[in-house]
């Protein structure tokens, strides 16, 4: 992969996972699920559906800029899902590779709950969805480094769009 480490950010329900790991699939890219990053205590609010906080983030985000500079140092192409839904979270994984593109998965909320609402076995409830988009600071693309993208667009869509997107920077 020629281009920037890609960051696939949204609110929940946008498809960050899906188009990811189809993405990193197809350029060899390495995956990188933010999900992960949580600490047991944030998914426990979570899934109680207790909305996070700009604190309860703060670590969680520090790992995954960590994980960026280590996996940049390395020259490892990433790719990596982040809600990322405010400027300062961008920002602070941005700490970790300054060169990190953005893919904003856009969507209507009704979209958006309904894939909510279908999705089974994630630890993020439907109901966290309105908190989700509260919060969002959509990027700024005319200073940020970001694609927005629709998720009305199929997975394999979003894929190939964000690959012609790319080609600028190989």
């Amino acid at each position: 992969m020629a281009h920037p480490n890609l960051v696939f950010m949204g609110v929940c329900g946008c498809g960050k996972s899906t188009v990811a790991e189809l993405y990193a699939r197809r350029t060899g890219a390495t995956l990188i699920e933010a999900d992960g990053f949580h600490p047991p205590e944030n998914v426990a609010k979570m899934s109680a559906g207790t909305p996070l906080t700009d604190e309860d983030r703060a670590g969680w985000l520090a790992a995954m800029a960590q994980r960026l500079a280590e996996g940049k140092a390395r020259g490892e192409a990433m790719v990596l899902t982040c809600s990322a839904l405010k400027l300062t979270y961008r920002d602070r994984l941005r700490q970790g590779d300054p060169d990190l593109f953005f893919v904003f998965l856009d969507g209507s909320r009704e979209l958006l709950q309904a894939r909510m609402d279908a999705r089974k076995g994630h630890f993020m409830p439907p109901g966290l969805l309105g908190s989700q988009l509260a919060t969002l600071e959509r990027p700024n693309l005319a200073s940020e480094k970001c694609l927005h993208v629709s998720i009305t667009l199929t997975p394999e869509q979003i894929g190939a769009t964000v690959a012609v997107a790319m080609r600028r920077f190989a």
